[in-house]
């Protein structure tokens, strides 16, 4: 058996676990599939362990999170070191950020505003709500390939199309709607520029058409169309400007954590 079937089998277990309990699924519950999730992308996935790295990410994701979460979660933030521009979160307050996304960043309230998207989606509880609606066994297949991209043969590409890639294209324009506006609001509760969002956007979409191949990831499991820009600047554009001026769009503390970054040993892939 290799890595990638225990993965996806271990994470079935568990999506399963969270189904039989109906449509309530408790904080509880949802807090031990993260944790069950999380083990297994540290133990598949290349993890920067970088302490300085580390306490940045944590630092700035904790100030994201505390201003909206209302729950009370324990929020876990960590860097994926690849080269490929992704970020992605699973239930229960762990969020994942790929490297390659980092060092692409320019100010630190764009990666701000990465980090308020994908706490939007533990807040909101979109994994949760998709699994609850999923039918099937295939629904831990799902979010283990659609989450850690741990799938490479043409069986589980198979078993994805069957079981759930149509679950995860139908909810995920709605659910990245709602993120978006969460991370509007919520970096600004943190005194932090909302504009880094719309620039992060039109980075993105511009990457695709420069460097394809390293934004794949992204736009497989975060749709991506340049109505997302309009949206978030048209929110952006309800507060008075002299507000969003006064809010922090990039510090030194980002500038000195995206060198560190950087100096460190390249990713593999």
């Amino acid at each position: 058996m290799n890595s990638s079937t225990r993965i996806v089998r271990r994470i079935t277990a568990a999506s399963l676990m969270v189904l039989a309990t109906g449509c309530a699924v408790s904080q509880q519950q949802e807090v031990e599939l993260g944790a069950s999730t999380a083990q297994q992308v540290a133990a598949q996935l290349p993890l920067v362990r970088d302490g300085a790295s580390l306490n940045y990410i944590n630092a700035l994701g904790n100030r994201l999170a505390g201003v909206t979460d209302d729950r009370n979660l324990t929020w876990h933030f960590n860097i994926v070191d690849s080269r490929e521009i992704n970020a992605f979160a699973v239930p229960g307050g762990w969020v994942y950020v790929n490297r390659g996304l980092i060092e692409k960043a320019n100010t630190m309230s764009e990666l701000a505003g990465v980090l308020g998207h994908e706490i939007g989606h533990v807040t909101r509880r979109h994994s949760v709500q998709q699994m609850q609606q999923a039918q099937g066994a295939n629904v831990g297949l799902t979010l283990a390939c659609t989450l850690t991209r741990v799938c490479n043969s043409g069986a589980s590409q198979a078993a994805i199309n069957v079981g759930g890639t149509a679950l995860f294209a139908k909810f995920s324009r709605s659910d990245e709607r709602e993120a978006d506006a969460e991370a509007v609001t919520t970096t600004i509760k943190a005194g932090i520029s909302p504009l880094g969002i719309p620039v992060m956007f039109q980075t993105l979409l511009n990457e695709r058409k420069t460097n394809p191949s390293r934004i794949e990831g992204w736009f497989s499991t975060h749709p991506m169309e340049e109505s997302r820009i309009t949206n978030t600047q048209n929110q952006i554009n309800q507060y008075s400007p002299g507000e969003i001026q006064g809010l922090t769009r990039d510090t030194q503390e980002f500038q000195n954590f995206k060198r560190r970054l950087m100096s460190l040993p390249a990713p593999r892939k």
